[in-house]
């Protein structure tokens, strides 16, 4: 992301993640909060590039350890964006959790991650050992 200061507000540049296409989008912000993109193909850009500029938010997977179960891991998301501010917070949280084998996808593993109102969940299954 590049930032440059224009006559009537600051740009950033911007790739968009919403879609395989990958827009280029030029986000100006004007004073008083206005927010003007170009360069989208779709609206998901629009929301993208405004969303990035005035309150980023991420999606975050990773693994947790499984105790008892046939893999020593499962996968793991957040059901939904956190603010990226709170990324590191979440990654600490996951780092010390353990769960109980069997888990089935879709467990909440987490609920109300670092206090976001999002539940961390199993993306896949994992059964106890014999």
């Amino acid at each position: 992301m590049s930032e440059k200061k224009g006559v009537n507000g600051e740009r950033t540049e911007l790739t968009c993640i919403r879609c395989p296409i990958g827009c280029m989008l030029t986000v100006t912000s004007y004073p008083g909060g206005e927010v003007h993109v170009e360069g989208n193909t779709c609206a998901r850009g629009e929301e993208y590039g405004r969303k990035e500029l005035t309150n980023p938010t991420r999606i975050v997977t990773t693994i947790v350890k499984v105790r008892n179960g046939k893999r020593p891991v499962v996968s793991v998301k957040t059901k939904g964006d956190i603010p990226k501010g709170k990324i590191e917070d979440c990654m600490k949280l996951l780092k010390g959790i353990e769960v109980e084998a069997p888990v089935r996808l879709g467990d909440v593993v987490l609920a109300d991650v670092g206090g976001t109102g999002v539940d961390v969940t199993a993306t896949k299954s994992v059964e106890r050992k014999n």
